[in-house]
């Protein structure tokens, strides 16, 4: 059984999975995993690159072991460490690493999540990059052939992140905050973005 810790840090994922992605149907794919209740949530106790790498092994593994019908996809939390974007960057490649290890390239992706969440094409303070912003840093576990099945059904999939791009900026930083998220911003409140387009 979690800890009351796991069990708020889930929900704080879960709350920015409800009233951001889903709300603002940032992911079109989210909705429907999310009600059949097939999202596995797991909360590192890790403390070092070594450990994490073995949680995010567990966890892909139990993964790949799952039926789909009960877990479709999974979201590794990191409450405790890598919270600086770019050493949690440069663990995505300690993480490719561990999927090309267990021979699963192809199978299963990860894909990244952080609260400091940057673009490389946006200034830090961008709205756009809420759309990868999350209460703490995050790896979230898919199934390849879901994805496929999902672009398949969802044809203008390329345009996806321009959308949301487009979804952010029209609803600014007084709406981003009103869904009041525990998302972090870098160097100043949201509200303070200069970024924002007209």
């Amino acid at each position: 059984m979690p800890s009351q810790r796991d069990t708020q840090i889930i929900g704080a994922t879960q709350q920015w999975l409800e009233r951001a992605v889903i709300g603002l149907n940032l992911c079109p794919f989210a909705k429907s995993v999310h009600v059949k209740g097939q999202i596995h949530y797991a909360v590192s106790a890790a403390q070092t690159w070594q450990q994490l790498a073995q949680d995010l092994r567990n966890e892909l593994i139990g993964l790949q072991n799952m039926p789909q019908t009960v877990r479709e996809t999974s979201l590794l939390i990191v409450p405790d460490m890598l919270q600086e974007f770019l050493e949690f960057n440069d663990f995505l490649d300690e993480a490719d690493r561990v999927l090309e290890e267990l021979d699963l390239h192809g199978v299963l992706q990860i894909a990244s999540f952080h609260p400091c969440f940057e673009f490389a094409d946006a200034a830090p303070q961008a709205i756009s990059n809420y759309t990868n912003r999350t209460p703490f840093p995050t790896l979230h576990l898919l199934r390849e052939d879901s994805i496929d099945h999902a672009v398949a059904a969802y044809p203008a999939a390329e345009s996806i992140f321009e959308k949301n791009k487009e979804v952010l900026e029209a609803l600014g930083p007084a709406g981003w905050n009103a869904l009041g998220l525990q998302v972090r911003a870098v160097e100043a409140p949201i509200g303070d973005s200069q970024d924002e387009k007209k």
